[in-house]
């Protein structure tokens, strides 16, 4: 029996509803053994973070180089990688790898912490959007990085076009930032035509660790083998049931619930 392996390089959430913590729990729900890289440690709850401490570089790179030299990675997503050396470290380690890479670029948190420093957007558009097999912003994240104002569905679909001309082969904006978006998201990849991806909106304020669930279920879909598309397909099944399940814990927005499949 092979086992699908899949690395995530990101900060840790001590609350346990985002992050890195988010990515193993999607990783372990959908049978892929799950690696980590940690780039941040933070410190939040459900109602915020309330600091952020970067690790060196160097033992960024030292964590990523320890999994691959001996580890089977069949796919890999980034999460936050908060200053430009962190970005920098990260896009020389993936540059000659050839396996499905998701970069999901965490810029704001859902209670609006700054997770990245705006002057290393310069450095996340250079280095990281290139690499990207999926790029996989929410839609404040696609305003900043492709310059375009997100009003409604063609904005997004503007910015979409955008930030394909930066390099990444296929862009999954997450609509649920818009009232009139929720459940819709809009991929694009490049040399193709732009589709909506429309899975039935959950009502629930318990939605800490959405976007980080959806990139986590596309990469173990990836390492299992599915094409783009249908991985992009499960990954919003599989967050549409961990809402569904989501877990009213904490003073604040609670956490979508990881183990759902197995209720």
């Amino acid at each position: 029996m092979t086992i699908p392996i899949a690395l995530t390089i990101g900060g840790s959430d001590s609350g346990g509803g985002a992050g890195i913590q988010a990515d193993l729990k999607t990783f372990t729900a959908l049978g892929v053994h799950g690696c980590s890289a940690l780039s941040c440690v933070t410190a939040q709850n459900t109602c915020g973070v309330s600091r952020v401490d970067a690790l060196p570089p160097e033992a960024l790179t030292a964590q990523i180089e320890a999994v691959l030299s001996d580890l089977p990675v069949a796919a890999l997503k980034t999460g936050m990688l908060l200053n430009a050396a962190l970005i920098e470290a990260t896009a020389a380690a993936l540059g000659p790898l050839t396996i499905p890479r998701l970069i999901d670029p965490v810029m704001v948190s859902q209670a609006g912490s700054l997770l990245l420093e705006l002057e290393a957007l310069a450095a996340y558009r250079a280095l990281l959007l290139p690499l990207a097999e999926l790029l996989t912003p929410n839609l404040q994240e696609a305003s900043l990085l492709s310059g375009v104002a997100i009003e409604g569905a063609e904005g997004v679909e503007r910015a979409a076009e955008r930030l394909l001309e930066m390099g990444p082969g296929a862009v999954l904006i997450k609509g649920g930032g818009l009232a009139e978006l929720r459940g819709r998201d809009f991929l694009q990849v490049a040399g193709g035509a732009g589709l909506w991806v429309v899975h039935p909106a959950v009502d629930t304020p318990h939605t800490h660790g959405s976007g980080c669930t959806l990139g986590a279920a596309i990469t173990a879909s990836r390492a299992r083998g599915l094409p783009l598309r249908q991985a992009v397909q499960a990954g919003k099944s599989f967050v549409e049931g961990g809402l569904r399940h989501a877990l009213a814990i904490g003073a604040g927005q609670g956490p979508l619930c990881h183990w759902h499949p197995l209720l």
